[in-house]
């Protein structure tokens, strides 16, 4: 049987590591790269500095979402180790469990026992997983997919700044980064929404307000101080 609706919500694990580490490598790239640039140093200084906020981001960012999204995983099998458990030790009791699920939902006691019955009999952990826990395999915690999105797209994201910085004068660089960085912000978050089914305008605008933000701080700790904090 087909559907006509398309559902986003499994879009959900990737697509967040994707859009946080593309959005994090602009914002903390360009804002590094600006506030190097306004403490006035060398366009070779300003390279070091984002090549190596680039390639600590990228590791920071991976190590970020693989442990994160690892307790989460390691939180999902732990539920799902009761559950079996459970349903080793009391089916019976796990039948009724689940019809009551069903019966507050708004099916009959005898509906709601069949269903359960039925769907237990097919794959009891997953019935249990899926309406008594809420785990399901569209958003079941993926470690190492997260981390590889999250690393490749703040890399990608990274070397927005980077290579405008490379290839703009020097008295040029800040205000050419961050144009260049906040255009692409702007295409992301409304990418980002998009795909997510959000409105667009909405999703440009919440990102472009936050990467501003980033780079005047840093801009400005870079001219009153003259270092890089």
């Amino acid at each position: 049987m087909t559907h006509p609706e398309s559902h986003r919500v499994h879009r959900s694990g990737w697509l967040r590591a994707a859009v946080l580490g593309a959005n994090d490598g602009i914002v903390s790239t360009a804002s590094l790269v600006i506030g190097v640039a306004a403490a006035g140093t060398s366009q070779e200084s300003i390279l070091l500095a984002g090549v190596a906020g680039l390639v600590a981001g990228a590791m920071s960012m991976a190590a970020g979402e693989y442990v994160s999204v690892s307790s989460q995983a390691d939180i999902e099998q732990a539920d799902l180790e009761i559950e079996r458990q459970a349903l080793r030790d009391n089916y019976a009791g796990e039948v009724r469990e689940l019809a009551e699920i069903y019966v507050a939902r708004g099916l009959s006691a005898e509906l709601a026992t069949q269903v359960a019955r039925q769907l237990m009999e097919k794959d009891a952990l997953a019935a249990h997983a899926r309406d008594e826990i809420g785990i399901s395999d569209n958003v079941r915690a993926q470690p190492i997919l997260a981390a590889l999105s999250s690393a490749l797209t703040f890399v990608i994201g990274a070397a927005v700044p980077l290579l405008v910085a490379w290839l703009v004068p020097l008295q040029g660089v800040i205000f050419s980064v961050a144009t260049a960085s906040l255009l692409c912000l702007g295409v992301l978050g409304a990418m980002a929404a998009r795909a997510g089914g959000a409105p667009m305008m909405r999703g440009a605008l919440r990102v472009l307000f936050w990467g501003s933000a980033a780079m005047l701080a840093t801009a400005a700790v870079g001219r009153l101080f003259g270092v890089v904090v």
